[in-house]
């Protein structure tokens, strides 16, 4: 029985059955986002990176390399400018969380082809005088990778 005057529709049940699925999405979202420290990832701490147990060993190496004092995660692995670093840090954070919800991430954590020319460029970035000295003064040095020999620079492994 409705109450009077409300007519139950398809329109009505529709628009209930969105609004249902609509809240629980947001509800569970939003336990998922406080459950997995969410927010710790919107600054620039790198024991965030360490809230996944995966991540302890790269973090603990982070700790122990000469890089501790001069760079974090982010200045590493995001791109330098902001519309970058933030579609980096969201398009990273789904992947994650995905993988490490599901469990289908590699053993070891292994950093993936299109973040490893990230990082490549941050080491440029940072470290723009030594490429250029190497490419000498007619190269530009595209054809030297930093990460290839210095692979542990950033985690000491």
């Amino acid at each position: 029985m409705t109450p009077r005057g409300f007519v139950l529709t398809s329109g009505t049940v529709l628009s209930l059955v969105a609004a249902v699925a609509l809240g629980v999405a947001a509800g569970t979202g939003g336990f998922t986002f406080v459950y997995a420290k969410g927010a710790s990832y919107l600054g620039h701490d790198a024991a965030a990176c360490a809230n996944c147990h995966v991540m302890e060993e790269q973090y603990s190496a982070w700790l122990n390399s000469s890089h501790r004092s001069v760079a974090a995660c982010n200045d590493c692995h995001t791109p330098a400018n902001f519309v970058g670093k933030w579609a980096i840090k969201a398009l990273n954070g789904y992947r994650h969380s995905f993988a490490f919800t599901t469990g289908r991430y590699p053993e070891p954590i292994q950093i993936t082809a299109f973040d490893r020319r990230i990082t490549e460029a941050q080491c440029r970035n940072c470290h723009q005088d030594i490429v250029d000295a190497m490419a000498g003064p007619h190269g530009r040095g595209e054809d030297v990778s930093c990460t290839r020999c210095h692979a542990s620079a950033g985690h000491l492994h």
